[in-house]
């Protein structure tokens, strides 16, 4: 019998026993057709490959990710993916959402038609987040009505408003699972869920969100896949506790493994969701359970049926790996075409302005003054004097920020914040829909001196400023604004460190190699400064974060995310 591939001697997962079968594949027309002992004797192949005893895992398949966290294009993202042996991505472009709305969900689609590794869209659910924060764009439901008629879409992407879902039935998140229900029956819904139990939780997935991917605890994990929720687990959910939890219990069917938000310096240095897979062999999981949250369970879950498995009818997307607890990858296929080799060159391709040209002109902001980093407060009539004061206090190993209290002091309706021992934070509305700004004292693992500022500033992107003096954070600010958008570190009128970000003011069109290049001397700079956080660029990117407890700044405000509501930097007069 004519086939395309065969691939002989190899050790050979098979999903739905979780475990490694030696034998022999082929391949027709893309797809697997044959696993067993049947070999040359039995097929005329166009090309036979001795596995050499190595092992034959599937492609790897990543159903929860944002590419705009690694900072690059979708192009430049799949070429990093196959060299890791992630085949298949559901991608949410809800950043770029947040800066061209509909277009920009279009463009990221249309950039990755191209692209080795298959993207299956999901639909950015809120764009903005919330009603407390101003974004160059929205997504609103005859978009997504758009999307679903036109583009490859797989599922209505994560829920993040939580608090709205739960004490507003008439808001514009309700709305839309409401429309999605009525609709799109059979469409998948993915959350954003973190730390609800109980009632809450209860409601969320009565609503239609049936799984969660955000920071995990036995307790609500345990809570999470007794009430039918799916677990996406992201590497800061791998505590020991939980992977325990996982390896003693028959959960198998309920969870996956996801990545979220990987920084390009980590994508370079250490992998992507095999770099998951990995750590979670080396905390105790048999490999054959941890390749089986990386393929056949995602796949089930976005109802991939074509793919996930090694077995006659799936897609011919493998690996061949050396080292099996290492997950050394020496070749990838795609469809049963080779598309890497660890023994051969693999150059990445180069796009320049591949997006529209407004997507090069998105920063609408004049340069600024030292004089918009000081602060005029109101004082509900009390007038000058001193007053307790929210502070925003960062902690090294979350995204989250806590809220602190402290005294400070007003003179002449300015609060005097170089003398509180804060830091300031301030954000710049950055559309050109109105100029709004805010500001907010800052401290805790953040920086000691002096300024970063930046654009990439979830999920809203505007222009976010964190320092401790006005010159600096004058001088960081505008070199941002100069390149249309990025980072810039700076400390004593000098520029440590710059990365441009011009696509949308969040991406470049740079190679992985050289953005992580680049993230790795700004984290440098950033550390210079003082900050002390296991990801100061995911720490600062997210005070704007509005769905992110418990206190984050956009140019609305100062935002209590639990009550989901504008609070005012001042608490009381002395």
């Amino acid at each position: 019998m004519r086939v395309d591939l065969l691939i002989e001697n190899v050790q050979i997962y098979n999903g739905y026993f979780k475990r490694f079968m030696p034998g022999n594949a082929a391949v027709l027309d893309g797809k697997f057709l044959y696993i067993g002992k049947r070999g040359s004797e039995s097929f005329e192949a166009g090309e036979i490959i001795d596995g050499k005893g190595r092992y034959m895992i599937p492609g790897l398949i990543d159903i929860h990710l944002h590419i705009e966290s690694s900072m690059i294009t979708p192009e430049a993202f799949s070429h990093a993916l196959i060299r890791n042996g992630v085949t298949t991505i559901v991608p949410e472009p809800h950043e770029m959402a947040n800066v061209f709305g509909l277009e920009g969900v279009k463009e990221m689609i249309k950039a990755s038609r191209n692209c080795v590794a298959d993207m299956f869209y999901a639909i950015p659910s809120s764009v903005p987040a919330t009603s407390m924060e101003t974004t160059g764009g929205s997504i609103e439901i005859e978009d997504m009505d758009e999307l679903l008629r036109t583009e490859r879409i797989i599922c209505l992407g994560e829920i993040m408003n939580y608090v709205d879902v739960i004490t507003d039935p008439d808001c514009k998140t309700n709305q839309i699972l409401n429309h999605i229900r009525a609709a799109y029956p059979q469409l998948i819904i993915e959350g954003h869920v973190p730390k609800l139990l109980d009632l809450d939780l209860h409601r969320m997935i009565f609503s239609g969100v049936d799984s969660d991917h955000t920071h995990q605890t036995i307790e609500g994990m345990e809570a999470r896949i007794a009430a039918g929720m799916f677990i996406e687990l992201q590497e800061k959910s791998m505590t020991a506790d939980v992977m325990e939890y996982l390896i003693r219990n028959q959960v198998a069917e309920h969870f996956c493994f996801v990545t979220d938000d990987v920084m390009p310096d980590s994508f370079q240095r250490r992998g992507h969701l095999n770099h998951i897979v990995r750590k979670a062999i080396r905390m105790g999981m048999e490999p054959e359970a941890a390749i089986y949250a990386a393929t056949l369970t995602p796949a089930r879950r976005m109802r991939m049926y074509d793919r996930g498995a090694i077995a006659p009818g799936k897609l011919a997307d493998f690996s061949l790996v050396s080292d099996i607890r290492e997950l050394t990858i020496e070749q990838v296929y795609k469809r049963g075409g080779k598309v890497y080799d660890a023994g051969e060159s693999y150059q990445p391709a180069t796009a320049e302005r591949a997006f529209p040209a407004h997507f090069y002109e998105s920063v609408k902001l004049a340069e600024l003054t030292e004089a918009d980093f000081q602060v005029t407060v109101q004082t509900g009539g009390a007038g000058d004097g001193r007053f307790m004061g929210r502070v925003m206090m960062v902690k090294d190993g979350s995204t989250f920020v806590e809220e602190h209290q402290a005294e400070v002091e007003v003179r002449d309706g300015q609060l005097l914040w170089r003398e509180s021992g804060y830091g300031l934070l301030a954000t710049f509305e950055r559309y050109g829909k109105g100029g709004q700004r805010a500001y907010a004292l800052i401290g805790g693992d953040t920086i000691k001196r002096g300024a970063v500022a930046t654009t990439y500033s979830h999920d809203n992107h505007n222009l976010l400023v964190v320092g401790h003096n006005e010159a600096d954070m004058m001088l960081a600010a505008n070199w941002v604004i100069a390149n249309q958008g990025g980072f810039c570190a700076v400390e004593g009128g000098q520029v440590l460190a710059g990365l441009r970000l011009p696509v949308g003011g969040i991406l470049t069109e740079a190679p992985l190699e050289q953005t992580a290049e680049e993230v790795e001397r700004l984290i440098g700079a950033m550390k210079s400064l003082g900050y002390q956080h296991y990801n100061p660029i995911m720490s600062l990117s997210t005070h704007s974060l509005a769905v992110s407890p418990a206190l984050k700044l956009t140019d609305h405000g100062l935002i209590d995310v639990n009550k989901g509501q504008v609070i005012p930097l001042l608490v009381q007069a002395m």
